[in-house]
């Protein structure tokens, strides 16, 4: 019962917001200098081409290790440590779990990360990736080298799509 009790309010506030939106519309005079946007905008650039320079935020502590994979993992970009210089910026946190939990039978530490690369020009997020390790001996190592692996892909995957 109280699961159609809120679809029926859900589909009456829905129908109020798309009503309201259409009335303000309708009663908007236009101008003449004023143009109508396109429906369908155009589609953003979401490469990232080979040798770009990036710059890593600061991830409390994580962005070393960040760099290092990147570096060990050979992805083919240029890192910068002035953002004024990067064409994109690399940002996301980190979180690890050292204590064991007995109780649950993980003896092992966990780690897990997010990064997302942002291009400077547009704003646009070019790239999202996240990583969880249940076992990670190595902790943000480990997720840094998945980030980087990956990140590594896109790039040569964006190469091949040219």
């Amino acid at each position: 019962m109280r699961l159609i009790v809120r679809l029926v309010v859900l589909a009456i506030v829905t129908i109020f917001m798309a009503g309201s939106g259409v009335a303000q519309e309708e009663t908007r005079p236009r101008q003449n200098s004023e143009t109508v946007p396109s429906a369908v905008p155009a589609p953003a650039d979401t490469r990232i081409p080979r040798n770009s320079r990036v710059y890593i935020e600061y991830m409390d502590g994580f962005e070393t290790y960040l760099a290092a994979a990147i570096r060990k993992k050979e992805v083919p970009i240029v890192m910068v440590t002035d953002p004024a210089l990067a064409d994109f910026i690399i940002s996301g946190n980190h979180e690890t779990n050292n204590d064991p939990a007995f109780f649950t039978g993980d003896l092992h530490p966990t780690a897990s990360a997010t990064m997302q690369v942002v291009n400077v020009k547009t704003r646009v997020i070019i790239y999202a990736d996240s990583s969880h390790r249940l076992i990670a001996s190595r902790g943000e190592r480990s997720t840094a080298e998945k980030l980087a692996k990956y990140l590594k892909k896109k790039i040569v995957d964006d190469e091949k799509k040219k």
